[in-house]
Formats: structure tokens, C-alpha cells, sequence
């Protein structure tokens, strides 16, 4: 009875599913996923309970998830973003909170008090989830104040759902020299579909997180037709068009993002993977 569903989107398996694909496919029982958040500045989401395994792709501190299962110090998780099913160790999970803001810049830190001379106790990137109790001023900068004790530089954050910029592609130039990392979705490292992905959901849109998803998202278009923003795709790689001719991707040609001229990347890149597979325009 099980119909060909994205394993990477849908959560099931043989002895467990998501309750709401009951009549899609075959399991032993069905549950509902009790709700749970991030609680570590990045986790590894992998397609199998083994750390030996490479990641599919990373949630960010404060993110909300669905668990289905826990088992062996390993969650079956699925992420309320963009609904990506993997598995990460139970100790990245903590129950769920009303986070009030969400961090806007690449990286920053949480220091123990409102003073960046001390220690910090953590590092956190763009689009993770905190929960502000209060502000303090420390010779003229001022921190938010989290509920976990914590502080972090105010001018850091916004109210959850506020936007650093409206142009994504603006967001997504923060990022240059930002290292590439296989499956990375953070200021720490990431990949070319979760450089797009992030600064879309900075900006206020939600994409999905693979390439080849991204390949079907908004509409069709020409070489010819392409202006900021466009993506342009390859098999298993997707570069965002700062304007007509040049491109900004994560890439593991410089291991970092970059800009390049798009007519150089597609002849630098068509001896090993071809030419592009196609043109869009997002929204």
C-alpha cells in the first residue's frame, strides 16, 4: 500500500509513520510526534541513527521539530520548517518554548551576562531561536537578556518574523567566505540549497531545502531572462544571480561562498557535471 513518498519529507518506516499519511503507507502504528526544540547551536540531522553517517542537513538552536521516536540516545525527528525527517541524538532536543526573536546577523555569541569582555557560552547563527526576558546596557551596548540566563548584543536580533532585509539575495551576499560544509544550513558552514534556503526564510519566504526540490520551485525561465535573484541549477547544485551575469554560490571548488561570472562558473563547471539543468525565477 505504501505510495512513493519522499523519505526525506515524509516520516515512515516500517514499525512507525506519521499518523497523517495513515491510508499512504504500511507501518506497524501510527503517532501524532510530540513537539520538541533544538537545543544545541547547530544539530546534525542524519538519514540513519549512526554518526558515522554524513548529515542530510543542520536545525538551528530554537528550531521546532516533531518526534516520532526515541530510541538508543537517537530521535526520528521531523523539522517544522521544512519538514525534513532524519535522525539526531536525543541530547539536541529540549522541550518546546515560545521563542520571542530570532538572530538576523551570520554568527554571534551568547555571553553569560551583558558584557562582551567575558567568556561566551555559546555561538549562535543566523535564524536561530531565543527567548528574550529583558534587556540591560553595558557602556552603551546594549544586550537581550535570554530566559536560559544567557545575553547576547541586541543589535543582533529581531522580533521573530522581522525581516534583516527584504531582498534575500542581500541576506545571502552576508555570507561570502562563509565555509562550505556538505549539508551545512548555518554561519558556520553551509551548502549551495542551504545558503538559498536561509536567506529566503530570512526574508520571509519558506523554501524547500534540497536542490532538487529547489529545481521545481516558483517558475521556469530563460538564460536570457535571468536578473537578481534567479537561480540557476546544475545536477545537485544551485547558484542565486546577484544580476544578470554574475552568480553567488556555496561551492566546493572554493570551499566557501563566492561570487563568479556566471558564464565562467558554467564552462569551469560543464566539464564534470554538465550544463545547466535549468533557469528560476523564485517568486
Amino acid at each position: 500500500m505504501t505510495e512513493h513518498l519522499d523519505r526525506r519529507l515524509n516520516a515512515f518506516r516500517a514499525d512507525l509513520a506519521d499518523e497523517r499519511l495513515s491510508g499512504k503507507v504500511s507501518a506497524d502504528r501510527f503517532a501524532p510526534g510530540a513537539p520538541a526544540a533544538i537545543s544545541v547551536a547547530v544539530a546534525q540531522l542524519r538519514p540513519y541513527p549512526d554518526l558515522k553517517r554524513g548529515i542530510d542537513t543542520q536545525l538551528l538552536f530554537g528550531e521546532r521539530v516533531r518526534v516520532f521516536d526515541r530510541r538508543d540516545g537517537w530521535a526520528w525527528v521531523q523539522a517544522d520548517e521544512d519538514g525534513y525527517v532524519g535522525y539526531l541524538p536525543e541530547t539536541d532536543l529540549s522541550p518546546p518554548v515560545e521563542v520571542t526573536h530570532w538572530v538576523v546577523v551570520p554568527r554571534t555569541f551568547v555571553y553569560p551576562q551583558a558584557e562582551l569582555r567575558s567568556v561566551p557560552l555559546r555561538a549562535l547563527s543566523m535564524g536561530s531561536r531565543i527567548v528574550v526576558i529583558g534587556e540591560a546596557e553595558t557602556r552603551g551596548t546594549r544586550y537581550f537578556l535570554l530566559e536560559d540566563g544567557g545575553a547576547v548584543i541586541a543589535g543582533h536580533c529581531l522580533a521573530l518574523g522581522e525581516k534583516p532585509d527584504e531582498d534575500y539575495v542581500s541576506i545571502a551576499e552576508r555570507f561570502i567566505e562563509t565555509p562550505y560544509l556538505w549539508g551545512g544550513r548555518s554561519g558556520f558552514g553551509i551548502d549551495c540549497s542551504g545558503l538559498t534556503q536561509l536567506a529566503m526564510m530570512m526574508a520571509g519566504h519558506k523554501a524547500p531545502r534540497d536542490s532538487d526540490m529547489q529545481a521545481r520551485f516558483g517558475s521556469e525561465i530563460g538564460r536570457q531572462d535571468l536578473r537578481r535573484g534567479d537561480m540557476v541549477f546544475w545536477k545537485g547544485h544551485v547558484g542565486i544571480m546577484q544580476d544578470e551575469k554574475t552568480m553567488l554560490h556555496a561551492n566546493g571548488h572554493t570551499m566557501t561562498v563566492a561570487r563568479e561570472d556566471l558564464k565562467a562558473a558554467i564552462t569551469r563547471i560543464g566539464w564534470l557535471y554538465d550544463q545547466p539543468t535549468g533557469f528560476r525565477r523564485p517568486f
